[in-house]
């Protein structure tokens, strides 16, 4: 079976747990090019240890590769400022498609068991954040029983899974996740927290999802909930609850303030998740960066395999 060749830009903790991915899981997708501008990147001598040719000279040089040609999937895993600039450049070529895994946001967001089969024509896919990837499903699960009013969520990522490009767009982060909450989890309002937790030994990522909606079936919601973590689970195996899922009523006469919204008053739905990564280049307790990339590897198959999830 001949596999579609993909190149990453960006050879960081993200790019390289990606290749590592593609290269050991996919039965579709085959590392053709890794792509940095740093020549010393330790991910780009990785690469060239596994046999994967390489540049250092960004975008630019992989189009001036010969193996651009026969390359139909980009991956960019820099940060949104340098994808703005890569995008304007691969726009040009109609054939390729870009997996965007910065907060750039200029594709449609992308979360796999809620709204591949509506995105698989877009050139430009945006994977929205770890923060996004992880509890978006949770928000789109008890949105297809109930109408929510209001998301919210709190991402809690181990400080040394953090990066440069992560800390680089903290404000993206929020912004974007925020944005996906509403537009692919269905919320009328989103709002997104991220915490870097500087504990010793690291620990794993912790994600809290709350929503607010119309009061509904609790069990109904429930089932819901636990049939989206199990579609995650299909490709970040590491995705579980930490508890069951919890209610609560906020009556009518004892309302809370939600900015944009006004007094509100309905069924509080608590989510607690985990995210323990796979460790395949990455420590297990980076689960927030094995989710992007589980993602990102997700999404690549689905345009391969033209397959509605």
């Amino acid at each position: 079976m001949n596999k579609t060749k993909v190149a990453i830009i960006g050879p960081g903790n993200i790019g390289t747990d990606l290749m590592i991915k593609i290269m050991r899981l996919s039965d579709t997708l085959e590392m053709s090019v890794m792509v940095g501008i740093d020549p010393n990147s330790d991910g780009l001598a990785r690469a060239e240890r596994m046999g994967i040719a390489t540049c250092h000279q960004g975008i630019d040089g992989l189009i001036a590769m010969d193996e651009w040609s026969d390359i139909t999937i980009v991956f960019d895993a820099t940060s949104a400022k340098a994808h703005h600039y890569n995008w304007n450049k691969i726009k040009a070529f109609p054939s390729k498609r870009i997996i965007d895994l910065t907060p750039a946001a200029i594709g449609p967001y992308v979360v796999p068991p809620v709204n591949l089969k509506d995105h698989l024509n877009a050139s430009n896919m945006n994977m929205v954040t770890c923060g996004g990837q992880a509890t978006i499903p949770i928000v789109a699960a008890v949105n297809q029983i109930t109408n929510v009013h209001y998301g919210e969520i709190v991402a809690s990522i181990a400080s040394k899974s953090a990066g440069p490009g992560t800390r680089a767009n903290i404000d993206e982060f929020t912004e974007t996740t925020a944005q996906a909450i509403e537009q692919v989890g269905g919320a009328t309002r989103g709002k997104a927290i991220i915490v870097l937790n500087p504990a010793e030994p690291p620990l794993v990522m912790r994600d809290t999802v709350f929503t607010l909606s119309e009061q509904a079936d609790r069990e109904a919601i429930r089932a819901s909930i636990h049939k989206m973590v199990a579609e995650v689970q299909q490709y970040v195996p590491g995705y579980e609850l930490h508890q069951e899922v919890q209610f609560d009523d906020i009556p009518e006469d004892q309302p809370v303030f939600i900015e944009g919204l006004g007094q509100c008053h309905g069924l509080k739905t608590t989510v607690l998740l985990k995210v323990k990564g796979a460790g395949h280049y990455l420590p297990e307790y980076a689960g927030n960066l094995d989710i992007m990339t589980s993602a990102a590897r997700r999404t690549a198959e689905a345009l391969v395999k033209d397959v509605t999830l």
